[in-house]
């Protein structure tokens, strides 16, 4: 039976009934896509924290999660720019859909081992790999697949909508569950609920109608190295000749350098070993972030555009670091959940006009391309970033590893917003 195709042109609207943030719900393949999407954040949101205690109850340290954490990066790395290119030739539901279903086998994977103490860091290691290689693909596609289902003057409302959801389930209430199953019972039986969730999200995204891809594909080259890498090349070669896109990735880059590994590796034993907290006070923290996240993005997505918005967006990135520092010489748990909410407020708010620009600005035969390009360059370091939070806290102590991690996005958001000028560009290509 053949799928029943999107709309993607803007409808006529006899009112405005909903709030802005809501009016992409007027769209019913939007409404399953917003549950799938809900069902995956969940998921990720408990597996993020069930993997840290696992690791733990295992017997792990700061180094054994860096391994587990590093590895996850690396295969968020490898497959980028390869996920780019699978996103503009084949239709981006059967690549979501995939991905999908791989988180689906390895949270199941890693319930059965940890349920029956079979589980072992090597186990974990092979399962972040697969997630994070999953993330890349499913980044790329659903970058690319957004666009040919709701309107383009909805699209700021649907990344604050999704800006909102993703931290607020995925950094508050995923992991709040997550801590509470790890307490009562185990992080195996942690992992067990997030595949149940992941089911969930499974199961709605077959009811999402297939939309085709939005490019000639007949201009492709359909030789299979040779294509690969031509299209590969194509976004390459716009990545290098658009500098508000280039002076963005490279200072994303940077900043996850610096704040990657010491949020993702350092924070959960501040809280363990300085602090005395326990898996509870961990996913109060993730929390934080995330309804700070949620707060952030919901507050943008009910603005306009702003008229500087690239300026605004790097610059508020840049600060939005400096709740690091205080982590860095937190004495309590509670002033490490407070800065972690400033941090997803101050993050999440700017992710939202980027999602906006990206599907705005970037032509759509490149767009998977060009999401693929925008995940590779800003996270290529997670990985070295995830390997050294261990050894430098080490070296010259978590509270200067925490300042640096702070305030150097700060200077290098400067030189990008003045290097690319970026006020000159934002004024000349407006998007109110």
């Amino acid at each position: 039976m053949s799928e029943p195709a999107v709309a993607t042109e803007e409808q006529p609207r006899t009112g405005r009934a909903l709030p802005r943030v809501l009016t992409p719900f007027a769209v019913p393949a939007y409404r399953l896509m917003a549950v799938a999407l809900t069902c995956g954040a969940f998921a990720y949101g408990v597996w993020t924290v069930a993997l840290v205690w696992e690791v733990i109850r295992l017997g792990g340290g700061p180094a054994q999660l860096s391994v587990v954490s590093t590895a996850g990066a690396v295969g968020v790395v490898v497959p980028a720019l390869l996920a780019g290119v699978v996103a503009d030739r084949v239709p981006q539901k059967l690549v979501v859909m995939t991905v999908a279903t791989a988180e689906l086998v390895s949270y199941s994977a890693v319930a059965l081992l940890s349920i029956s103490d079979l589980t072992r860091l090597w186990h974990l290691a092979v399962v972040s790999v697969c997630i994070g290689m999953g993330m890349a693909f499913y980044y790329a596609a659903y970058s690319a697949w957004l666009p040919a289902v709701v309107p383009a003057s909805d699209l700021l409302a649907v990344n604050g909508f999704e800006g909102m959801v993703r931290p607020l389930v995925a950094q508050a209430i995923g992991p709040g569950v997550a801590g509470v199953v790890v307490g009562l019972a185990s992080p195996g039986w942690a992992c067990a609920v997030a595949a149940v969730v992941a089911g969930v999200g499974v199961v709605v995204q077959v009811f999402i109608p297939r939309t085709p891809v939005r490019r000639d594909l007949s201009l492709a080259d359909d030789r299979r190295v040779r294509g690969v890498l031509r299209d590969m090349g194509e976004g390459v070669a716009y990545l290098l000749r658009t500098p508000w896109l280039l002076a963005t990735l490279l200072f994303a880059s940077v900043m996850v350098l610096v704040t990657m590994g010491p949020f993702e590796v350092l924070v959960p034993f501040v809280i363990k070993d300085r602090l005395g907290g326990d898996a509870g006070d961990h996913a109060l923290v993730l929390a934080a972030f995330g309804i700070g996240g949620g707060v952030g993005s919901l507050a943008m997505a009910s603005m306009r555009m702003p008229r500087r918005y690239l300026t605004w967006m790097n610059l508020v990135w840049g600060v939005a670091c400096l709740p690091l520092v205080v982590i860095g010489v937190a004495t309590s748990v509670w002033m490490v959940a407070v800065s972690s909410f400033v941090l997803g407020v101050l993050f999440s708010a700017p992710m939202v006009i980027w999602g906006t620009l990206l599907q705005r600005r970037v032509p759509p035969g490149l767009l998977g391309r060009v999401a693929s390009l925008d995940f590779f360059v800003s996270i290529a370091l997670m990985p070295v970033s995830m390997a050294l939070a261990g050894p430098v806290a080490g070296a010259i102590g978590v509270g200067r590893t925490f300042l640096i991690a702070g305030v150097t996005p700060i200077v290098v958001a400067a030189i990008a917003v003045v290097w690319a000028r970026l006020p000159e560009d934002e004024i000349a290509h407006p998007l109110g």
